[in-house]
């Protein structure tokens, strides 16, 4: 992957306005449909979601490229495509069924369960967005134990 540290920045930059819109989305429509604020929905979750994970994770990547050096390999760029799509299938997921439970609510009944086929076909595309962010996340875990280990040994060399 050509120019990590930018392409990272980026990544991190668009998820950063994505969550913040997402929050405004989520009051407006949730203000609009007059839907109660104790009822949870997966559309209350959907910010901190966005920002923690395609914000944050991002940064700290960024960080750990800095000192160690973890682009440049296959494994890092199989990471940062596979984490970005398990990243956008699970918020997309979210979103769906957020919007169909604030869509089927009202003031005076708590959020109705969805149907069972549609429940379980956003679970199904949910888990593996969730999969492919495990994935990801083993392969990162995978370079960056190599690289530690890398430059542990060269530090060790220079101080012999």
């Amino acid at each position: 992957m050509k120019n990590a540290q930018k392409t990272l920045f980026t990544t991190a930059f668009i998820y950063l306005v994505i969550g913040m819109l997402s929050g405004v989305f989520y009051r407006e429509v949730t203000k609009f449909k007059e839907f109660p604020v104790d009822n949870a929905t997966q559309l209350s979750t959907l910010h901190t979601h966005l920002l923690v994970l395609g914000f944050i994770v991002p940064l700290v990547v960024l960080a750990l490229d800095k000192l160690y050096t973890l682009a440049g390999s296959k494994q890092f760029t199989w990471f940062f495509y596979l984490y970005n799509i398990g990243l956008v299938i699970t918020l997309v997921m979210m979103t769906v069924r957020g919007w169909l439970q604030v869509m089927a609510g009202s003031p005076l009944e708590q959020t109705p369960e969805l149907s069972k086929g549609m429940d379980a076909g956003i679970s199904g595309m949910a888990g593996i967005g969730h999969i492919l962010l495990a994935v990801s996340l083993v392969l990162l875990m995978v370079r960056l134990g190599a690289r530690i280990n890398t430059v542990q040994a060269q530090a060790k060399q220079v101080n012999a």
